[in-house]
């Protein structure tokens, strides 16, 4: 008797998941206009209400010139908003799957965004108002669909908080160059490449070329990113709490190997290659190695911890016991069983 597999829910179309909504509204007349509502406040007070810079800047627009201040070097918090849109077609299927049942607490969440909000304007503190959006979204989830939902939607939310920018990544910069030019140094000893490291610049022995490693290669851009698609990555392939926050943790690691590969490759093209070329066009799209070699790194790190090293070690015990079996059984080749001395007899 053979078990029947489980029926899996096909995810709805796009236009399936539309009629879906607009019978949901004609059904709970109420509840939708309040969500037309939060959508409507959350439009005109963070696109068109302008409090920022003496009444000159509305939400969005301050938000958009912190991100593409410093060179762009908080560039990635144009990303957050779409990327969550994605995130919540992707679980279209558990959405129509879930139990829709409204739950009051939702309004706690709202008004918690509402007060960051107000307290954000009379501090003068837009990142507070950023701050608010994952509340807000998160809270009329939870007050218009129930809890199910809400768990759905808990980290499109929570991705928002990439949105805010933060100054004091920059910081990082400092320390991060100097990581880097040690690891470089490093890794050319490994390979016999002969490579000072005085600062933050590297210098081939021989004087045949000179790098320096600047604030664009030390890899703030770069850690942003892979902090954003390693939190993706561990949402959609892990699902025991602590590998998340082990792995979204280790992101920092990855940025940094991810610019270490990328660099160590522009060290081997101006020794065996040239060095103009290496520290010009090669340089220059040499980023596109960056997310694969972080990647690798990402993956590779998630594989050892989801490994059974119980089972892992249990084969290799298997393996080596044949082996041992073996050794302790065989015979010396060529070889017989000494015999034992004839006794001697002496005439008297």
């Amino acid at each position: 008797m053979s078990a029947t597999p489980p029926q899996v829910t096909p995810a709805p179309s796009l236009g399936e998941a539309c009629a879906r909504f607009g019978r949901w509204c004609r059904e709970h007349p109420l509840q939708a206009i309040l969500a037309a509502a939060c959508v409507t406040t959350f439009v005109y007070f963070y696109f068109f209400h302008r409090v920022w810079v003496l009444g000159s800047q509305s939400t969005a627009t301050w938000a958009q010139n912190a991100w593409m201040k410093s060179g762009g070097e908080q560039f990635h918090g144009h990303f957050p908003i779409p990327v969550a849109a994605i995130l919540l077609l992707f679980h279209r299927a558990k959405f129509a799957a879930a139990e829709k049942k409204g739950c009051d607490w939702g309004l706690a969440f709202v008004a918690f965004a509402i007060v960051l909000f107000v307290v954000g304007v009379r501090c003068v503190q837009p990142r507070m108002a950023l701050l608010a959006l994952p509340f807000l979204s998160y809270g009329a989830a939870l007050y218009l669909w129930g809890w199910q939902v809400a768990r759905i939607a808990l980290f499109p939310s929570a991705f928002l908080l990439f949105m805010i920018p933060v100054e004091a990544l920059q910081n990082l910069t400092f320390p991060l160059q100097f990581v880097i030019t040690s690891s470089i140094q490093g890794l050319s000893r490994l390979v016999g490449l002969s490579i000072q490291a005085v600062g933050t610049t590297l210098t081939a022995r021989d004087g045949s070329f000179n790098f320096e490693i600047a604030e664009g290669c030390s890899g703030i851009r770069s850690l942003a990113a892979m902090s954003m698609l390693t939190a993706i990555y561990v949402h959609l392939t892990q699902d025991v709490l602590w590998k998340k926050v082990v792995i979204f943790g280790a992101s920092l690691v990855f940025a940094i190997v991810g610019n270490v590969g990328r660099l160590f490759t522009v060290i081997l093209f101006a020794r065996f290659i040239d060095p103009e070329i290496a520290g010009g066009i090669y340089h220059d799209y040499s980023g596109f190695l960056f997310f694969p070699i972080a990647l690798v790194a990402m993956t590779s790190f998630a594989t050892l911890l989801n490994l059974d090293w119980n089972k892992v070690s249990a084969k290799a015990l298997e393996r080596e016991a044949p082996v041992r079996i073996a050794d302790e059984t065989a015979q010396p080749v060529g070889k017989s069983d000494p015999k034992p001395a004839s006794p001697i007899s002496y005439d008297y």
